[in-house]
Formats: structure tokens, C-alpha cells, sequence
């Protein structure tokens, strides 16, 4: 009879040593980000009773628009260390054993699996290691290779032994290290070099399995509008219009770049501005709308994609746009790290039809265009 094993993918990282734009858990193989293409490759290995992913806050619900509803797979919040992310994670687990593994091992093989699983009566951990095949040097002083072991995962262990191995709080930097620490037993099985972990970008070179981004390009559209409101500043496309007028709004109302965020959002599938930033939080009353489009650029870069271009229309009968054409042209190309002819604002009327035309207030119409971060240059 097959264990009663559970996976735990750990993917809340930052990737601050990987030295790219995006995200290592974010880069598209082909379509699927790479925590959905190592949780599929690891799924059909064995029928694991449930499978949970730590991820980062700011991406949870992100990643919920991949997982089908129907699939045992759940996300959870991860922590600031990989300890925390691990405890939460642990909390969705009641199976006997637990696998665990890092997003940044993509190419494991099904053989590891099988030798992990068969080894899991053997020891609270079973552990993959890889010999090391140079001379190794240790504060100055050489010492026995053969002694030493690269550590690998998915690591297989017993799961009330990992949760009363990660309740205090040391720091570890795998499962084996927290049970050891109080008393549980290990054993080592040979791992494999096709498990290399990714780290650093020079690093993709290694994984063979990887297969290059898709080429396709994302459109989204966005849309908002505004009411006047007398003696409050105007502000559009974070630059000041001098009227003696501004955006009845929750946050400062600018209309170009709520639109922006919403185009940016549906190209992307991310919902929209409102679950970024309801407006019934205080914390956004009289929000700058550039800290909020800044905060949106770096989440679509995180996430694996880059910007193309934006097409924008301003509808107004007032004020008169084309004064202030070129200066909001150049404030969203640095707010969205853009060449500034990558921008194009068109500005019309709408023939005094309208709650427009009647100058209460604007409107503007947004178009993106994202394509994936192509990794493979």
C-alpha cells in the first residue's frame, strides 16, 4: 500500500540573489509560471493527498486564478523566513509523511521520487545529497570531501516530527537540520545533478528540462471616470492642471492613472485597482495615484511580465488636454519605465454630449500590452 504523503512547495521568496527583473518563481515555461510547471511535473509523479504552496502575500490571490478549484492543491501565506512559511504550510497537513521541496529545484526526476518514497520507513527524513568531486577548504584548512554532502530536496519526512522539529525558533535552512536538532533520525540517499537548484540567473543554463517563454503579447483594457470637485487640485497623469478644480475621488482621482492600473491589471488577469486598493481603506484616503502605479509595476514585473506599450484616450470638454500632453507623456513613461514614444495619449470631446459634455467631470480609456519576461536571451 502507497504511503499518505502530502507536498509542500515552498515559493514566497523574494529572489533577491537571482539577479533578474522577475521573480524565479514567476518565470513562464511557456505559459505556466514556474511554481505551476514544477507542481504539475512534481503532481504526476505520485498521487499525493493534498498539495500546498507558500507563497507571498502580495501574490496569493494571484495564484489562485491557475489552480483549478476541483484540484487538491491549496496556497497559504508564507513568512518572512523559509521557518515561517514552513509552519504555515504545515497547518494544511494531517498526512502521515511530508514531502517538501523548493520552486527552485524545476527539474527533479520521477526516480528521486521513487526513491525517497521507497526509503520513507527508514528514518524521521530521508535526504538526497551529491558527492562533492573538488577539494574543499574550510577556514583555511583542507578537509575530506568524501565527508562532505550537497544537500538537496524534496526532503521526505515523518510530519509530526517536522512540526515538532520547526516549533522553536532556530533557524534552519532545510527539514533534515530542524529534525535533527532535537534528536530525530536522518538518513542520506543519493540525489540527483538534474536537481540543481536555481539561484542565481547563470544558473537556467543548467536546467535542460526548461523550455523558453511563449512569444504571444496581453492585452488589457481599462476604463475610469471622475466628477469634478470645486478648489481641490487637479491631477492627471501625475501632472498638475492649472484649474481651479480636481477629482472628487477616495484617493487624489487621478483618472489617467487609475485606468493605467486597470488596463495593466486585465492584461495581465489580475483583477482590478479596487482589490489593490479599496477605497474603503483609510490608508488610501488622498493616496498619490503614482505611489499606487508604482507599486503596480513592480508587482507586474515580479510576476513575470514586461510592459509593451500603453494607448490612452482622454475624454473631456474640459480643461484643454493638449497643453499638458507631452508633460503627462513623459511622467508615465517614468513611472512605467517605458520609452516615452512607447506612450500614445489621444485626447477628444465628446461634442458636449453627456455628463462630459456638461463638464462634470472625464473620462479615459486605456489599452496595455504586456508580453512575458523571456528568460531564455
Amino acid at each position: 500500500m502507497s504511503p499518505n504523503i502530502s507536498l509542500v512547495i515552498l515559493c514566497a521568496g523574494n529572489s533577491t540573489r537571482f539577479g533578474m527583473g522577475v521573480k524565479k518563481q514567476w518565470l513562464r515555461i511557456e505559459h505556466e509560471p514556474l511554481w505551476l510547471y514544477v507542481t504539475n511535473q512534481l503532481k504526476s509523479m505520485y498521487d499525493f493527498d493534498k498539495i500546498v504552496l507558500a507563497a507571498h502575500s502580495n501574490e496569493l490571490h494571484y495564484m489562485e486564478n491557475f489552480i483549478d478549484l476541483e484540484a487538491p492543491i491549496k496556497v497559504v501565506a508564507g513568512g518572512e523566513t523559509r521557518q515561517e512559511s514552513m509552519r504555515n504550510a504545515l497547518e494544511e497537513i494531517d498526512s502521515e509523511y511530508v514531502m517538501v521541496t523548493d520552486v527552485a529545484r524545476a527539474c527533479v526526476q520521477k526516480k528521486q521520487i521513487e526513491d525517497l518514497i521507497a526509503s520513507c520507513h527508514i528514518a524521521d527524513c530521508i535526504v538526497p545529497y551529491l558527492n562533492v568531486s573538488d577539494t574543499v577548504v574550510y577556514e583555511n584548512e583542507t578537509i575530506n570531501r568524501d565527508e562532505v554532502k550537497l544537500i538537496q530536496t524534496p526532503q521526505l519526512s515523518k510530519t509530526a516530527k517536522l512540526k515538532e522539529a520547526l516549533i522553536n525558533d532556530s533557524l534552519f535552512t532545510d527539514d533534515s537540520s530542524a529534525i535533527k536538532n532535537i534528536g530525530g533520525t536522518v538518513t542520506y540517499i543519493k540525489g540527483d545533478t538534474q536537481a540543481s537548484k536555481l539561484t542565481y540567473a547563470s544558473d537556467l543554463e543548467k536546467l535542460s528540462c526548461l523550455k523558453k517563454p511563449s512569444a504571444d503579447t496581453f492585452t488589457g483594457f481599462g476604463y475610469d471616470v471622475h466628477a469634478f470637485e470645486e478648489n481641490k487640485p487637479m491631477v492627471l497623469g501625475g501632472t498638475f492642471i492649472e484649474v481651479p478644480y480636481g477629482f472628487k475621488a477616495h484617493s487624489d482621482g487621478d483618472v489617467l492613472i487609475h485606468s493605467v492600473i486597470d488596463a495593466l491589471l486585465g492584461a495581465c488577469g489580475a483583477g482590478d485597482i479596487g482589490e489593490f486598493f479599496p477605497d474603503t481603506d483609510q490608508k488610501y484616503k488622498g493616496a498619490d495615484s503614482k505611489e499606487l502605479l508604482k507599486y503596480i509595476v513592480t508587482f507586474i514585473q515580479n510576476i513575470g511580465y514586461e510592459l509593451v506599450n500603453i494607448d490612452l484616450t482622454i475624454v473631456a470638454q474640459q480643461p484643454k488636454i493638449n497643453p499638458y500632453k507631452q508633460q503627462i507623456k513623459q511622467n508615465m513613461a517614468t513611472l512605467l519605465n517605458l520609452p516615452k514614444q512607447m506612450i500614445n495619449i489621444k485626447a477628444t470631446t465628446s461634442e458636449k454630449m453627456g455628463f462630459i459634455g456638461r463638464c462634470e467631470g472625464i473620462a479615459v480609456y486605456s489599452v496595455a500590452n504586456l508580453k512575458y519576461y523571456d528568460w531564455s536571451k
